[in-house]
């Protein structure tokens, strides 16, 4: 989206700010970033200041001109599971990166973003690993992403090694690994985390978990699983077998999340990718009560 439009429905006269902010959630953030842009704030087509007083029936633009810095890569295809103007909601495939970063440049999600919407900024809401599958969110404009921030109820799907508690809940510590940029561990001294989990099935090998989050740290569910005795299959970074799947059994299955400019809530699911579904189901003998 180019450009925010609000129309003044107060009674009484109202500064640019309080009525944005306060009855329309523009962060202060984004008004300081706009009043310093020529034409980035205007009122029935004039530039106005933040300061300034509206009316019933005056119409405010925000300007949210920008650009991707990702360089767009139209040999990308990513399906995309929703879409409005405010934002959009990727299927992404395991084994691409959300970021460019060293060792991935043009093979992101941020390289199709910037392909499908070449004037605008990517930014996703909730951030899923390489190589972790399913729904990523990403906003339109600075407004969106801030709206939607916190607002987003997720549910992932894990394949974990063994046959787990049918429910349960993991409250456990995370840090990071001493001398490792990358690794997480639990230890007493690292932020509060917390998981629950339902098992939908299990085989003689693999239970396939539905899970919950009141925490979001980096790696949460796999060091939680790996933490019980349960590893992520694929997960050869915290201890998984890759015999049977070449990437963490995890994905992104069902995202809720309010619409910034209605409030209405609207859910998005992703089927259970193929490899996820071919260990619970390959060859492999399900539960007899326990079966997808």
């Amino acid at each position: 989206m180019a450009e925010l439009r609000f129309t003044v429905d107060t009674e009484q006269p109202v500064s640019v700010r309080n009525f944005l902010r306060g009855r329309n959630g523009v962060s202060a953030r984004l008004l300081a970033k706009l009043k310093h842009r020529e034409g980035g704030i205007t009122c029935n087509g004039e530039p106005i200041r933040s300061i300034d007083m509206v009316r019933a029936g005056d119409v405010i633009i925000l300007d949210m001109g920008e650009n991707s810095t990702a360089e767009p890569n139209p040999l990308l295809r990513v399906p995309i599971a929703y879409e409005n103007d405010s934002l959009v909601v990727f299927d992404k495939p395991a084994g691409m990166p959300v970021h460019e970063s060293h060792g991935h440049r043009g093979d992101t999600l941020a390289n199709y973003f910037a392909y499908l919407y070449p004037e605008l900024t990517f930014r996703p809401v909730n951030r899923l690993d390489r190589n972790t599958s399913g729904l990523c969110i990403a906003a339109k404009d600075a407004h969106a992403a801030n709206l939607l921030q916190g607002s987003c109820e997720k549910v992932y799907y894990a394949a974990v090694s063994g046959i787990t508690e049918e429910a349960g809940t993991i409250d456990a510590p995370i840090a990071r690994k001493q001398e490792s940029v990358i690794l997480r561990c639990v230890r007493e001294d690292g932020r509060p985390s917390v998981t629950h989990y339902q098992r939908i099935s299990f085989n003689k090998r693999y239970s396939l978990l539905e899970i919950r989050l009141e925490t979001g740290r980096t790696h949460q569910i796999r060091v939680h699983f790996a933490h019980i005795g349960h590893p992520l299959a694929g997960d050869d970074m915290y201890g998984g077998s890759v015999s049977d799947i070449d990437r963490q059994a995890l994905h992104c299955g069902r995202l809720s999340f309010s619409l910034p400019l209605t409030g209405e809530t609207v859910t998005v699911e992703s089927e259970l990718p193929g490899d996820m579904q071919w260990l619970m189901q390959g060859g492999l003998s399900v539960g007899d009560n326990n079966s997808l």
